[in-house]
C-alpha cells in the first residue's frame, strides 16, 4: 500500500474535492503512479484527521474523473489517468461551428469565459456528470433533488438568504418562474407595479397574463417610496416587481436604505414583492436583498443566466415564509414545466460544490470591469449610465438622434443596441438606448464598435453619414 499523505492545505476546494485534486496532482508529479494502492478510507481519515465519509466521497470523486478504480475487498488503486477526467474530449477537439455561431447580441449577456484553465475546469465538471448520466435522464420530483437544493442553499446564503429547504425551489429559469408567480398572485385585469423603466421580460409576461402593469416613477436609487405607497392606495396592486441590483437596463443598484423603505411600504399594504435578483451575485458585497427585509412577502428569484450563462436555464427560488400561495405556485410550475432539467441542475450543483462558480464569477467581474473601463475611455464623461459590473450601459441620445435611427445605424456594428421602447411601461419612451457590452464579442472588436458609436454621437445623424 502506498504511504500517501496529501496536504489538504494546498487546495481551497471542499475537502473531498481536494482529495481528488491532489490525487491528480501527485499523478502528474510522479508521487503516485498507475497501480499504486491508496490507503483505506479509515486509514486516510485518521492520517488527515477528517471524517471517513469525506475520504469516501473524495475517492468516489477521483473515480468519476478516471483517476482511480475501487474494487470491493481489494481497495482503491490508481489508474494513471491524470491528464483529464473520464469523458473529457481532447483539448484540440474543435467546436461545432453550428453551435458557436448562435448568438443574439441584443440580449444582456455576461462576457464569455476564454481562459483555458477555467474552461478546462468547467469541462471537467461537465464530464464528471457522465458517471450519473442514466439517473439524470429520469423524471425527478418538482422543485429539485435534495442535493441540488443543498447547493441552492449554499448559493443563496451568499446573498444572506437562508430559508429552510421546503421554501427553496429549483426551477427552469426566471421566465417560467415569473409567469407562475404572477399567475398565482394575480388574475386578468389586476394591477402589478414595477419600475417605469424595467426589464422587458416582465412586460411580456404581464401581457401574456392580461395583467395591467403600472410603472412607478424613479430616481437614481430606484422607485420612490411615496409613489409606491400612493399606487397601493389608488390601484390595490397584487404585486410589486423589482430588479434592484444592477438594474436592467439602467444599471443602478438600489441602496440598503431604499430597500428598507420599499419593504416597509409593502408590509404596510401587504403587497407581495417579486424580487428578480438576476444580477445579485455579481457584486462581491452588494446590499442585502429585499427578501432579507420582508421575508414574509418576498418571492426571491436568484437566476443563474446572468452570472454563469443563459444556456443553463436555471433559477433558485425562495418562496415567502408566510405564503398561502405556495402550493398554487408549485402546481403552476408543475403544469408549465414539470421540472428543471436534472442535467442542468446537477452541473450547477457540481460547479457550486467544487468552486468553479466562484472562478467563473471572478473572471466575469474582471472582464466586465475592463469592458466598462473601455467604454468610459471612449465615450464623453457623463454621457451614459453605467456600473463597473453591469453588462450594459444606458445611453441618452444627443444631437437630434432618435432611438430608432440610432438603433438602425448601429445594427451591423456588433453591439446589441435596443431602443428604450422595450423597457418603458407608461408614457412616451425617452430618446435612449441600452447598449450591451457582454457576450462573445472580443475586446478589440468591442473597442472598434465603441469608437464607431462615439464618432456617430459627436454630431447629428446627418454628420455621421446616416442615410435615414
Amino acid at each position: 500500500m502506498k504511504n500517501w499523505h496529501p496536504d489538504l492545505g494546498q487546495s481551497d476546494s471542499p475537502l473531498y474535492m481536494a482529495i481528488a485534486d491532489l490525487i491528480a496532482a501527485d499523478l502528474r508529479s510522479g508521487l503516485l503512479a498507475a497501480g499504486d494502492k491508496l490507503p483505506t478510507h479509515r486509514a486516510l481519515a485518521k492520517r488527515l484527521a477528517i471524517d471517513v465519509t469525506t475520504v469516501a466521497r473524495g475517492y468516489l470523486e477521483a473515480q468519476k474523473r478516471g483517476l482511480v478504480q475501487s474494487h470491493v475487498g481489494r481497495g482503491t488503486f490508481v489508474t494513471g489517468n491524470a491528464a483529464a477526467p473520464a469523458g473529457v474530449p481532447p483539448a484540440d477537439t474543435p467546436a461545432d461551428p453550428r453551435r458557436a455561431a448562435i448568438v443574439d447580441p441584443s440580449m444582456n449577456m455576461p462576457p464569455e469565459p476564454d481562459d483555458p484553465a477555467l474552461l478546462a475546469r468547467m469541462r471537467g465538471g461537465l464530464a464528471a456528470l457522465s458517471a450519473d448520466l442514466v439517473p439524470l435522464l429520469r423524471y425527478q420530483g418538482f422543485g429539485g433533488a435534495a442535493v441540488d437544493k443543498e447547493a441552492a442553499a449554499l448559493w443563496l446564503a451568499r446573498r444572506g438568504v437562508t430559508p429552510p429547504q421546503e421554501r427553496i425551489f429549483v426551477t427552469p429559469g426566471a421566465h417560467p418562474t415569473l409567469l407562475a408567480i404572477l399567475g398565482t398572485l394575480a388574475a386578468a385585469g389586476d394591477t402589478v407595479l414595477s419600475e417605469n423603466i424595467t426589464y422587458p421580460g416582465i412586460r411580456s409576461i404581464a401581457a401574456q397574463l392580461r395583467l395591467r402593469l403600472a410603472g412607478l416613477p424613479m430616481d437614481g436609487d430606484g422607485i420612490l417610496p411615496d409613489a409606491f405607497a400612493a399606487a397601493c392606495e389608488r390601484d390595490r396592486p397584487k404585486a410589486l416587481y423589482l430588479n434592484p441590483t444592477l438594474h436592467n437596463p439602467l444599471t443602478f443598484t438600489m441602496p440598503a436604505a431604499r430597500r428598507a423603505e420599499i419593504a416597509a411600504v409593502a408590509q404596510r399594504y401587504r403587497v407581495p414583492i417579486v424580487e428578480d435578483d438576476a444580477y445579485g451575485f455579481i457584486p462581491a458585497d452588494g446590499p442585502a436583498p429585499l427578501a432579507a427585509h420582508a421575508p414574509d412577502l418576498t418571492w426571491h428569484i436568484g437566476g443563474l443566466s446572468k452570472c454563469i450563462g443563459a444556456g443553463l436555464r436555471l433559477a433558485y427560488v425562495v418562496a415567502p415564509d408566510d405564503s398561502r400561495a405556495l402550493w398554487s405556485f408549485a402546481g403552476a410550475m408543475r403544469a408549465g414545466s414539470v421540472m428543471a432539467s436534472p442535467l442542468t441542475a446537477a452541473l450547477a450543483t457540481r460547479w457550486t460544490e467544487d468552486g468553479t462558480v466562484e472562478a467563473i464569477l471572478a473572471a466575469l467581474r474582471i472582464e466586465t470591469a475592463e469592458r466598462q473601463a473601455l467604454a468610459a475611455s471612449l465615450l464623453p464623461a457623463g454621457s451614459h449610465a453605467a456600473d463597473p459590473l453591469s453588462f450594459n450601459i444606458w445611453l441618452p441620445l444627443p444631437h437630434g438622434w432618435t432611438r430608432s435611427t440610432f438603433s438602425a445605424y448601429m445594427r451591423d456594428s456588433g453591439l446589441g443596441v435596443v431602443a428604450s421602447d422595450a423597457f418603458t411601461v407608461d408614457g412616451t419612451p425617452p430618446e435612449a438606448v441600452r447598449v450591451c457590452l457582454g457576450g462573445p464579442i472580443a475586446r478589440p472588436q468591442l473597442r472598434s464598435a465603441l469608437e464607431f458609436m462615439a464618432h456617430a454621437l459627436e454630431g447629428p445623424p446627418e454628420m455621421a453619414g446616416s442615410f435615414f
